[in-house]
């Protein structure tokens, strides 16, 4: 079966090409962003190739020369990507095999390959060097290839060191903020003091006699300043924002409960599940929990950044955009381009897991080069920026019931959640879905976010399956609609909220039937390779049954889940301890990814969503009153500091014969899950309200 994305670009010199000089080009449509997919991807490439690994040059994603892969998500690159680039590395060591072998009048199973060159016996006949230019890749994906099989691997299955890592510990990697062009300007945009602000006034005529200010640039209520140096561009779009006016109203939420607002909302309906045999046993017992996830940032260590130009006719971005193509479909509705006249190409930036503000700084730096031709233009976002205007991570509210049996199992499950959509991303929508976009003298229509469709992995309802071998299983899931704030995709989207809720009610489910967690999980599964996650995480601690909590300060607690239901299948056991504040001593992981490129790759994304779902899960969430946004630094939106970072140890368990799996997500909502059940062990008390805060504690306490 042809993989979907070589699929969709068939031909293989969009995907590889040979160098006269030594070495073979891989062209793939997914994007770094520090999860290491192009280290994974060379590996991939160099074992269908019989080349080293060092022979294999990635080449950055730009948009009409790379293979349209659409976005770089949902833990699916080597699923999809590493997939066609399996395919087509075998088609062309098939390709280079046979026209060597009819060259020289040799059958083709007599001939074998070192390093590039194609020999028989001892004898050199050929190199892939020598199909460089030659258009034998210039040739369509055939049906059936036969790629080696996993017994073969020489490079596939083995930990490699990522030839990007030490440059980036040593600051010697060059990312797109390090980037400059000739004769660049410098730009930055004003922002409204509010998401529903007009601007009235502006003395743009004023500030265009500042020194250094080369532009001021207005439309509609989008203001932009460019100057010689960013320091200037910079104090400038200060200046001009302080003599600005603007009309505000109060369009956001209450803080505080953010459930019965979400339910207030309009919303969609999406509904599955399956009844139970009427053979079931019978309930003896309903019991209810309701869970919330607060609006979390994206918060990239690095604000976004990007800088474009417009010469002749052609508009050129460099960005670190997760979707090339998708940003060239919007800019060109933006702007009234058309596609041809735009070039998109990648360059890497902070690793940001969703949709940060990459986007939205590449429209602002295309909107201001328009405005400018000839210049390269340079937008950088400040840390408010990041913070306070690219999208929010959806809240989520999630009620559950379950009917048990006289025994305490499950015979009924019913799960209800309300949630904004997760997919605000360019490219998917009939107008742009760019922030400046929306304040042109002619905005766009402003979309609500919508969720993609549950069998490429849904949104809001993302890992609302249960999982477990349940009777019976009723899912509702609403988006809700009209909403004042921009969301959209952030790391294991729906999957977070709806795994911390489902494990912390399988936890509150086993307490209450008076049976261990991890053997009340075991007794529910019916997966193999679920139970053999499950066992083998609790194994990592030696974990002692414990049908009550210890209620001592200190915790354990387990969660599980198969990311999508259909991915990778992750168990967390977090160790706590509970005195003024949760601190996270210790995170035993066990993964099932089906066949680990890189392993050691594999451990740094479990580890990465580990950290970052322990931060989630304890510190953050998004401030805002009735009019603004609150969120400026780190000081009013704080993440996790390495000196809380936990110990952090990864078991990947070894499935060579099966397909592979995405990493990247697959430990965020077990992590944050087994972190809250491990101060239920702690402390005797359930917390249902993320962040697991000391006021969240306090409150769980006196309720």
């Amino acid at each position: 079966m042809i993989p979907p994305s070589l699929a969709a670009n068939p031909t293989l010199s969009t995907w590889l090409r040979f160098d006269a000089a030594g070495h073979a080009e891989v062209y793939s449509g997914k994007v770094e962003l520090g999860q290491g997919i192009l280290s994974a991807l060379a590996q991939i490439a160099a074992e269908e190739l019989d080349l080293d690994i060092a022979q294999v040059r990635m080449v950055a994603a730009v948009t009409g020369t790379s293979p349209d892969e659409s976005v770089t998500s949902g833990s699916l690159s080597v699923q999809h990507s590493g997939a066609a680039v399996r395919h087509v590395c075998a088609q062309a060591r098939a390709l280079c095999l046979d026209a060597v072998a009819a060259r020289h009048a040799v059958p083709t199973d007599t001939l074998h390959i070192e390093r590039g060159r194609i020999h028989s016996g001892d004898r050199a006949l050929a190199s892939y060097w020598d199909w460089a230019d030659t258009g034998l890749l210039d040739v369509d994906v055939a049906e059936t290839v036969s790629v080696k099989a996993h017994c073969d691997y020489r490079l596939v299955g083995a930990s490699t060191p990522r030839d990007d890592v030490a440059a980036k510990v040593f600051g010697k990697f060059e990312f797109i903020h390090d980037l400059q062009l000739p004769g660049m300007v410098h730009g930055r945009i004003v922002r409204p003091p509010s998401p529903a602000a007009v601007l009235m006034q502006c003395p743009e005529a004023e500030a265009t006699a500042w020194d250094g200010v080369r532009h001021v640039v207005r439309d509609g209520s989008l203001l932009g300043v460019m100057a010689s140096t960013e320091a200037l561009a910079e104090r400038a779009a200060e200046k001009l924002a302080a003599q600005c006016t603007w009309s505000e109203s109060p369009t956001l939420p209450e803080a505080g409960d953010i459930g019965p607002w979400l339910k207030s909302l309009p919303h969609t309906v999406l509904e599955r599940g399956h009844a139970a045999p009427t053979s079931a046993p019978k309930a003896a017992e309903t019991t209810r929990a309701r869970f919330t996830k607060p609006f979390i940032r994206h918060a990239s260590i690095g604000p976004s950044c990007a800088l474009a130009v417009f010469d002749e006719g052609t508009l050129t971005v460099w960005t670190h955009s997760q979707g090339i193509y998708n940003l060239r479909k919007d800019l060109g509705l933006a702007l009234e381009l058309r596609h041809e006249s735009i070039v998109v190409r990648h360059v890497q930036g902070a690793g940001c897991y969703g949709h940060n503000g990459a986007d939205d700084v590449a429209f602002d730096a295309a909107w201001l080069a328009c405005a400018s031709p000839g210049h390269p233009v340079r937008v950088q976002w400040s840390r408010e920026d990041e913070l306070c205007w690219s999208p929010v991570g959806p809240a989520m509210l999630v009620e559950l019931e379950a009917d048990t049996d006289e025994g305490g199992r499950i015979v009924a499950w019913r799960h209800e959640s309300w949630s904004p959509g997760h997919g605000l991303r360019p490219g998917r929508a009939p107008t742009p879905t760019l922030l400046g976009s929306w304040y042109l003298s002619r905005p766009v229509d402003r979309i609500d976010a919508s969720d993609a469709a549950p069998a490429v992995g849904g949104g809001g309802d993302r890992n609302a399956d249960p999982g477990y071998a349940f009777p019976a299983v009723a899912v509702t899931c609403r988006r809700t609609l009209s909403l004042p704030m921009r969301t959209s995709a952030l790391r294991a989207l729906g999957a977070f909220a709806n795994v911390f809720a489902i494990e912390s009610f399988m936890d509150e489910l086993a307490h209450a039937a008076g049976c261990d967690p991890v053997v009340f999980r075991l007794q529910h599964s019916s997966d193999p390779r679920a139970v053999e996650v499950i066992r083998a995480a609790s194994a990592m601690v030696d974990w002692q049954t414990r049908p009550v909590p210890a209620g001592e300060g200190r915790g354990r607690g387990i969660a599980y889940a198969r990311y999508k239901n259909t991915g990778a299948y992750c168990a967390v056991v977090a160790e706590v301890d509970v005195a003024e504040r949760v601190r996270v001593l210790r995170l035993s992981i066990a993964v099932d990814v089906g066949l680990a490129i890189n392993p050691d790759g594999v451990c740094q994304q479990i580890e990465g969503g580990a950290i970052q779902a322990t931060s989630w899960a304890l510190i953050e969430s998004a401030h805002f009153d009735r009019v603004r946004m609150l969120d400026q630094g780190w000081s009013d939106y704080p993440i996790l500091r390495f000196s809380d970072a936990p110990r952090i140890d990864v078991s990947v368990l070894p499935r060579p014969d099966s397909p592979s799996l995405g990493a990247g997500e697959a430990s965020l909502g077990p992590t944050a899950a087994a972190i809250a059940n491990a101060v239920f062990d702690a402390l005797g008390i359930r917390v249902r309200d993320l962040p697991l805060t000391p006021d969240r504690i306090a409150q769980a306490i006196n309720a």
